[in-house]
């Protein structure tokens, strides 16, 4: 005689054990889906509030709130700057060391900005009796540029400091021996110097023979364009 009571296979018994129990485990309990490797470099999953974010460089803060009185027009060929006003009439402080703090800058429209509004704001007329009062200042932001572990910031901080030369001369023979130390340094690599050495006999035809001994103090291999 039949009971109707029908006993299940062991296998059976621990599928729908299993089944029960995760039907009934809670959502907080429930594996989290782990980030991706391209979730780093996807724009769109990055938490603006998360630790990664950081906050805008003070250039490019200056920039944004329309501080630096031009802006980057995009060219077919190349970029230029449009100027507000015409940079003759434009104070040197303290917009000359705005820019020159933002040859740090990486990022672009800040790196083209940057190196290109501090050349054509030394090209104005009367730039040499506006930049002379400024050097004390104008020396450490350069020399926090020559000291970057970024080679283009190196590169961008080594011909704004020809570019200054060009105007102020031998005012700058002064500070000159604060700036070769780190101009020095990048003389081990390959890179650079051939570039340096052309940089340093600039320093030289601007700053005058005064120069010639500042630089040998610091760079004792270098040949002076009058020898």
């Amino acid at each position: 005689m039949s009971s109707g009571f029908q006993i299940m296979p062991k296998t059976a018994i621990q599928k729908s054990k299993t089944s029960s129990s995760s039907s009934s485990s809670s959502p907080d309990l429930a594996v989290k889906p782990q980030p991706r490797p391209s979730d780093k470099l996807n724009p769109k999953t990055i938490d603006p509030f998360g630790d990664n974010s950081r906050a805008p460089s003070a250039f490019s803060a200056i920039y944004s709130k329309g501080g630096i009185p031009c802006r980057l027009v995009h060219g077919s060929v190349k970029h230029k700057l449009q100027w507000e006003c015409l940079p003759e009439t434009l104070p040197f402080d303290p917009l000359l060391i705005t820019l020159a703090e933002g040859l740090k800058e990486t990022k672009h429209p800040y790196t083209f900005v940057s190196k290109e509004g501090f050349k054509e704001l030394l090209l104005v007329e009367g730039a040499t009796e506006k930049a002379i009062p400024l050097l004390p200042r104008l020396v450490p932001v350069l020399k926090t540029a020559l000291a970057h572990s970024n080679g283009e910031v190196f590169e961008r901080g080594l011909n704004a400091l020809v570019q200054l030369s060009a105007v102020v001369g031998p005012a700058l023979n002064d500070q000159l021996k604060h700036l070769l130390t780190s101009i020095s340094k990048r003389l081990m690599d390959k890179k650079f110097k051939e570039q340096i050495t052309v940089a340093l006999q600039k320093l030289e035809q601007y700053g005058g023979k005064e120069s010639v001994a500042i630089i040998k103090s610091k760079i004792p291999t270098y040949c002076s364009i009058s020898s």
